[in-house]
């Protein structure tokens, strides 16, 4: 049975240590003293706190949705909710809002006359030159797809707060998967009938009724040897073996951490020099997420393009399962792209609608990996490089690829299947 070390006990390490261990001798390690990585939860004054985003989970692979349940109960232990996301469009007071339906194109119909009007002449525009021209970025993609007015409108503003750069400088390998692509019809058609769009992966989601990600993280952490509190020191490659912290020996390592840290980690039988500066250069964002208590309205997400306030969501997370309020007030968590000291904090919630009050806040600085036109390309040879010698890159920030949680299970559990985890 081949000695296996996974760094991290993430969503990503997680899933991979649970397809491992039945067939390997699996040892997680992680440098704090609970699972869950990026989809950590934690209790402050009766309200779940999502310290990083909101995680809920659906998937559009069979695979993963089949061994997702395999840890759980989905009647007993989950909720089903249909998204239920919102936008916050700006009037031209900008002192009022109009609340418009999410995605925006299907819901164009509730936007101002004159909107409406300029949308129609922009699909008329789209219809006759879409086929003729092949995008070269993020701008060109939005504006190609859905027209200058929502892009102005909607799409320039939320993702410019988001990555806070030129959407012409976002590659357009950085949407593979990660966004719905309707077309021209569909889009006529859905505001027509007044249609929901049910294609998204999250158009409808599970959330467990207690403790939100942070009870899957503790699911699949059972049942697994993890050493917590655990900082990784060294990673040594000697005599084809991977010996972390000088002490414990292992056949293959899965590495689920920063990849920027690992010039400063990995030592021995492998040079990583050819790509070291690349490393560096890579960018990313980090996010203040600031839980409040806000006044009770019936939404899952509220999207906020408008740059009076430099939030650019709110995930309710109170409205994901009742158990995750303290009382009958509502708890959310508002999102800001880098670091909000707590009198900027303060500040942007006095500008946010639904009368936001603070109840704390932290700032994580890896959450938004940035991808530039040859990350993907660096990244794939850096993997096959370190795969040969049985060290493998998966999850978030050691692929730098913006995963959400179904997407990170997926390539973990891709990876288990790999022949040189199984090779006595």
């Amino acid at each position: 049975m081949r000695k296996i070390a996974i760094i991290g006990s993430g969503i990503s390490g997680l899933s991979a240590a649970q397809c491992l261990k039945n067939t390997c001798d699996v040892t997680v390690y992680e440098k704090n003293d609970k699972p869950g990585g990026l989809i950590k939860c934690s209790n402050v004054d009766g309200n779940l706190y999502h310290i990083v985003g909101g995680h809920v989970f659906n998937s559009k692979r069979t695979e993963v949705l089949d061994f997702f349940w395999s840890f759980f109960n989905q009647e007993q232990e989950f909720t089903k909710a249909m998204r239920d996301a919102r936008i916050i469009i700006a009037k031209e007071n900008k002192k009022e809002y109009d609340i418009v339906g999410y995605p925006i194109e299907d819901h164009a119909y509730q936007l101002d006359e004159k909107i409406q009007r300029d949308f129609i002449r922009d699909l008329i525009y789209v219809c006759r030159n879409q086929p003729n021209h092949t995008p070269e970025n993020f701008e060109e993609f939005l504006k190609l797809n859905f027209g200058e007015t929502l892009y102005k409108l909607y799409f320039k503003p939320y993702n410019e707060k988001i990555w806070k750069r030129n959407l012409a400088n976002v590659p357009l390998s950085w949407l593979e998967g990660k966004l719905p692509m309707p077309s021209i019809e569909e889009i006529i058609q859905n505001n027509f009938l007044r249609k929901q769009e049910r294609n998204m992966v999250h158009s409808s989601f599970f959330y467990a009724k207690r403790n939100g990600s942070q009870f899957i993280a503790d699911r699949l952490a059972s049942g697994l040897n993890i050493k917590y509190n655990t900082v990784i020191r060294s990673i040594t490659r000697k005599d084809k073996k991977w010996i972390v912290n000088e002490t414990d020996s292992f056949d293959e390592l899965v590495y689920t951490g920063n990849i920027k840290e690992l010039k400063s980690i990995l030592n021995g039988d492998i040079n990583i020099t050819a790509y070291v500066e690349d490393i560096d250069n890579l960018e990313y964002h980090g996010t203040t997420s600031v839980l409040c208590y806000i006044d009770q309205i019936p939404y899952s997400w509220v999207y906020m393009p408008d740059r009076n306030f430099s939030s650019h969501r709110i995930i309710c997370t109170g409205n994901f399962s009742k158990n995750n309020n303290a009382g009958d007030r509502l708890s959310v968590t508002i999102e800001f792209t880098d670091f909000k000291s707590r009198e900027e904090i303060d500040k942007e919630l006095k500008l946010i609608p639904f009368n936001p009050q603070y109840i704390t806040h932290t700032y994580t600085e890896f959450t938004y990996p940035i991808q530039k036109k040859d990350t993907k390309g660096m990244i794939r040879n850096l993997k096959n490089t370190l795969c040969s010698e049985g060290f493998h890159l998966v999850g978030r920030f050691a692929e730098w690829e913006y995963y959400n949680m179904d997407s990170a299970m997926g390539a973990a559990m891709d990876l288990a299947k790999l022949p040189s985890f199984h090779n006595q």
